[in-house]
């Protein structure tokens, strides 16, 4: 089956592109590769990059270049809870390396990895703004801050609450 997006978002994508002016609509590829990877199961596979280069009349290359640049952007199968762990500066100071090694023995996994069950995937990624909180890791749209093995043990176990509780 053809990648396509609904009608709902069809439709939020097209009031994105109405933003910008005619000629312009390379200005929209961020927000609407957002809308892709939401549409469609949480990463930009080939296919659906090709899509939105098509929507937004651009060479794929554009689009491959900017969803691969960007750590917000998956370009392969994710698990539902995605740990994006900052590994810059402030981060790494505060512990950050042994937040993630510690994440890596828990779930088993590597950086870029992710669990058998497709529970959890282990990224690094660069600076998410808020080294006064170091180390911290984005988990959706929330910060997971001043991060210690326990806060880890205490996350992965909400995860797992919530997936059992929306099963």
């Amino acid at each position: 089956m053809a990648v396509q997006f609904s009608q709902e978002k069809m439709n939020k994508v097209q009031e994105i592109i109405a933003r910008y002016p005619e000629g312009k609509q390379k200005s929209a590829l961020l927000p609407v590769l957002h809308l892709a990877q939401e549409e469609f199961d949480g990463w930009l596979s080939t296919e659906t990059m090709d899509y939105v280069a098509s929507i937004l009349k651009l060479t794929p290359i554009e689009v491959y270049e900017v969803a691969t640049f960007y750590s917000m952007y998956n370009t392969k199968p994710v698990g539902k809870f995605v740990f994006e762990v900052c590994q810059t500066g402030p981060c790494m100071i505060e512990g950050s390396n042994e937040i993630i090694a510690y994440i890596k023995q828990k779930l088993g996994i590597n950086v870029g990895e992710t669990t058998k069950d497709g529970l959890f995937t282990l990224k690094t990624v660069e600076c998410l703004g808020a080294c006064g909180y170091a180390p911290m890791m984005q988990l959706g749209k929330h910060y997971k801050e001043h991060l210690t093995k326990e806060k880890i043990d205490a996350i992965v176990e909400e995860c797992r609450n919530n997936i059992a509780i929306n099963n």
